[in-house]
């Protein structure tokens, strides 16, 4: 399917509509919400082209009965492949502060497909509760972010509007949900509060974890990690790093 192909797809589908596409077996074969609010990606025929980081990531490391916590969830694909991995035995809980994605996540997960039942929480993921004012990406909401953070193609390109969310901590869902076995982490460069905001996490729990680092906080994410024994390795290279890559696998030791 070429390039002109999807920009007529897209302008067709709408940017404010989704549609539910079934994922191939070798994901689990859930049903998500794609939408073209993520990203073009998401018209590709083949699913397991559209972020093969991510589904690479939950064909090697979730399996049947896992715990997986997705953060920074979108429009789903990997809360969704995670589920089917996981199965019926499995749990997924999908973060998304977006109150539109987090919507047609939760319109998702009451789907009846053969996989680990999916618990949507509308919020952001930050060091400490409260309140935050949440922005609207201008173009994919891919790439909607917490105000002082964001990239900075989004940042260039403005907000289509500003909101407040609730912002929690991983360490403040272990009281009530079930501990996760594996944790994806995409905030859109506020990866360093989350992850301050786990420590008892990263100490007891020991997930494995897939997190994206921006530049600015790799130094300060890799000595947090390596504060709680893990070791991290390029995702894209498989090859063990001292500071963390942009795509990074953190395992604990």
């Amino acid at each position: 399917m070429g390039q002109l192909s999807l920009r007529s797809i897209a302008m067709r589908v709408g940017s404010n509509r989704s549609f539910t596409r079934r994922l191939p077996e070798n994901l689990g074969g859930a049903r998500y919400p794609a939408s073209t609010e993520g990203g073009l990606k998401h018209l590709k025929w083949d699913v397991n082209k559209i972020d093969p980081d991510l589904t690479r990531f939950a064909k090697e490391h979730v399996g049947p009965g896992h715990s997986v916590w997705d953060v920074g969830a979108n429009v789903g694909l990997f809360s969704f492949a995670a589920a089917g991995l996981a199965g019926p035995g499995g749990a997924v809980l999908a973060i998304e502060p977006d109150p539109l994605l987090a919507g047609r996540l939760q319109a998702a997960a009451a789907l009846h497909d053969q996989r680990a039942p999916v618990t949507v929480l509308a919020a952001a993921v930050s060091d400490e509760s409260g309140l935050a004012v949440f922005e609207i990406a201008e173009t994919s909401r891919a790439m909607n972010h917490l105000a002082g953070f964001g990239a900075p193609q989004s940042l260039e390109k403005g907000t289509r509007s500003q909101q407040p969310v609730p912002t929690l901590t991983l360490d403040s869902l272990l009281d009530g949900l079930r501990a996760p076995d594996v944790v994806k982490i995409d905030v859109e460069r506020a990866e360093l509060l989350v992850l301050r905001g786990a420590e008892n996490l990263l100490a007891k729990v020991r997930p494995k974890i897939m997190i994206e680092v921006a530049e600015t906080v790799a130094l300060e994410v890799g000595d947090l990690l390596a504060k709680f024994g893990y070791e991290i390795f390029d995702w894209e290279t498989g090859r063990a790093i001292e500071s963390p890559a942009w795509a990074t696998l953190a395992l604990p030791k």
